[in-house]
């Protein structure tokens, strides 16, 4: 009888024999694998060490990589000669430098940094991008270390790293806060998939409850971070805002799986953040002066749309709860109208007149 046989994500089918051997040839690469990434591991630590210290000793090394003294003297050696690492032995200090002389500092890389300077650019304007996010600024002093390494790597064009600050620029709008200590936590429970208890501020009611929560997704929507959960007190998923997050802990228990498809089907099916299976689809007409912006925007990743000969332009889109389409429409103020169907255009409409009700008694400054 077949059986069948795993080995790091690859499957088989086989005899009993060929399982083993291919278990065998598994376990042997492992190995080869191991020593490889250990032996990078310890060159960047190395480096970080000579970085971060003007003079390292041999003994210190030592106490921090947990090698032998043979296996510290190959991995130095092979870092000045292979890598052209710029390290030597002051003797009067009585450690490792890195030198700073203009003879040797040239540009060296680490096993796992080959990246052309086109490559670094891209890296870099990245990394630029994610810190100067409000919210992606989390994560920023984790990045670092990379941004070091990746404008070290750089060499004379380093300076251009400079540059990203002063000429490319990152505009948030209605940003939320969220605590950093939340942010780690939750992503943490997501990739060891954990259960988190948390207390949480539901605007819309003005309550904080408490409840567990599987983690599956996090999801960064309009400058804000949100996490898809599966809601134990609820049975069912919700959309939860980070920033609203009063207080949060990780469980023992582990999370619940939910597949990629009926998450979807249960949280992306309708329009914006709110969540829904059962949709609604919506039909607007905009004016030909606003159809030239918004025939070039995607409102959903399932929409219609048509121009019509006066060059009006027509928007059809799913939706489970109004609320944040009702929004979207009203930001184009007259230059839309709602087609269908005749209970959202009603919805709208009713909100039309609160509206004007607000402004019908005048200045009230």
């Amino acid at each position: 009888m077949a059986e069948r046989c795993v080995w790091s994500g690859v499957s088989s089918l086989g005899s009993a024999g060929s399982c083993f051997r291919l278990y065998a040839a598994g376990a042997a690469a492992h190995r080869v694998y191991d020593r490889i990434v250990d032996r990078t591991e310890r060159f960047y630590k190395i480096e970080r060490m000579l970085r971060s210290q003007q003079v390292v000793s041999f003994a210190t090394l030592l106490a921090q990589l947990e090698v032998s003294p043979a296996t510290l003297k190959r991995d130095l050696e092979y870092m000045r000669s292979r890598l052209q690492a710029p390290i030597e032995f002051d003797r009067s200090a009585g450690g490792y430098r890195l030198a700073t002389t203009a003879g040797s500092s040239e540009r060296y890389e680490l096993p796992g940094m080959w990246f052309s300077p086109a490559e670094i650019h891209a890296l870099l304007t990245l990394q630029h991008l994610v810190v100067n996010l409000r919210t992606g600024s989390l994560i920023g002093p984790h990045l670092e270390a990379v941004t070091q390494r990746l404008r070290a790597a750089l060499g004379s064009g380093a300076d251009d790293a400079d540059e990203l600050g002063r000429r490319v620029r990152i505009l948030g709008i209605a940003t939320r806060d969220i605590r950093l200590e939340h942010f780690e936590l939750v992503g943490s429970a997501l990739l060891r998939r954990r259960r988190l208890h948390v207390a949480y501020f539901a605007r819309g009611r003005g309550e904080t409850s408490e409840r567990d929560i599987s983690p599956q997704r996090l999801v960064h929507y309009r400058d804000n971070w949100y996490l898809d959960a599966y809601c134990h007190v609820r049975e069912d998923l919700r959309s939860f805002s980070l920033d609203a997050i009063a207080s949060a802990r990780m469980l023992d228990e582990h999370a619940i799986e939910i597949e990629d498809a009926a998450l979807d089907a249960r949280l992306g099916s309708g329009y914006g953040i709110f969540s829904g299976a059962d949709v609604t689809w919506a039909r607007l007409r905009f004016s030909p002066e606003r159809a030239r912006w918004v025939a070039a925007e995607s409102w959903h990743p399932k929409q219609r749309s048509q121009v019509e000969p006066d060059g009006s332009y027509i928007l059809e889109l799913p939706y489970s709860d109004p609320r944040e389409l009702i929004m979207d429409i009203l930001r184009h103020g007259a230059e839309v109208e709602v087609l269908a169907p005749t209970a959202f255009r009603d919805e709208v409409r009713r909100t039309l007149g609160q509206m004007q009700s607000r402004y019908a008694t005048g200045d009230r400054r």
